[in-house]
This record gives structure tokens, C-alpha cells and sequence, in this order.
């Protein structure tokens, strides 16, 4: 079982649909008990809440389910519980050291071990994924974490 986890700022966006379509993805292909997928943010902001509503109607007019969710920060067990970890974008990377040890991320700012990386690396990109909570587009956004969930359950 591959252990994935998504992270963002404030865990009601990007990394909230990145879940959904993944565990979506995973149901549609029968490799549900492949995954164990989830998400989560760095900051403290959103702690608690729920999708953010203009994120959910994204979703949902895609026909993706929406289950139950309640923004939680990562934390340093996230590191061990999971496969692989990742990011938006860079600067989630850089709030992460405030949760990782200088020894699991690389001093250079350049992307940590094999383990964490940008989401968008998936599909051969160094792009970050916009954040609609800013851009407004949700449908871009949505683009973009379901070209990046397809490679994940194409490649395993």
C-alpha cells in the first residue's frame, strides 16, 4: 500500500482536492486498498475547517464525492507515516522547517529527499500549482491535481 499524502497551505483547497480525486481515481480503477491518501497544511490558519465552498462546487461538478473533512497541520509523525509527501508549492516547503528537522530537508532550498517533492513534478514540471484561494480559478487548479493524481495511479 502506498501511503500519499498532500500538503498545502491551509488544507480547504489544493491539497483537499488533490485528496478527493486521488481517493476517486483510486475507487473508479478498484485500487482503493492500494492507497491510503490524505492531506494536510503548514499552517495553523484553517485548522478544523472544512472544504472551502467554492472548492467543494469544483468537485462536485466533476463528479467527484465529497467526504467528510477537517484541516489539520502536518506534523513530524506525518514524516514516517507516509510514502511519499507532496507539495503545492515551494513556499510549503520552506514552512516545513518549522515542523522537519534541518536533517530530512535540504539546506539549499531545493526539494528534500526523493520523498517530498512539488506535486507537479509528476508531470515532468517544476511548476507549482496556483492557489485558487488567491487566483480564483478552481478549475485550473483542479487541472492540474488531476493530471498529476492520474500519474500517480498510472505508475503503481
Amino acid at each position: 500500500m502506498k501511503r500519499i499524502l498532500f500538503v498545502c497551505h491551509g488544507n480547504i483547497c489544493r491539497s483537499v482536492m488533490a485528496e478527493m480525486v486521488l481517493r476517486h481515481m483510486a475507487e473508479e480503477t478498484g485500487r482503493a486498498s492500494d492507497f491510503m491518501i490524505d492531506s494536510c497544511a503548514t499552517s495553523t490558519e484553517e485548522i478544523g475547517n472544512d472544504i472551502y465552498p467554492p472548492a467543494k462546487r469544483c468537485l462536485s461538478s466533476h463528479g467527484i464525492p465529497i467526504t467528510p473533512h477537517s484541516a489539520r497541520q502536518i506534523t513530524l509523525s506525518d514524516y514516517d507515516r507516509f510514502d511519499e509527501i507532496y507539495l503545492m508549492d515551494r513556499s510549503n516547503l520552506r514552512t516545513l522547517r518549522w515542523t522537519f528537522p534541518a536533517s530530512l530537508l535540504d539546506a539549499d532550498a531545493a526539494l528534500p529527499q526523493p520523498k517530498i517533492r512539488l506535486l507537479m513534478e509528476l508531470c515532468g514540471s517544476s511548476r507549482e500549482v496556483a492557489d485558487p484561494w488567491y487566483t480564483g480559478d478552481f478549475e485550473a487548479t483542479f487541472r492540474d491535481v488531476s493530471s498529476a493524481c492520474q500519474v500517480l495511479i498510472s505508475k503503481r
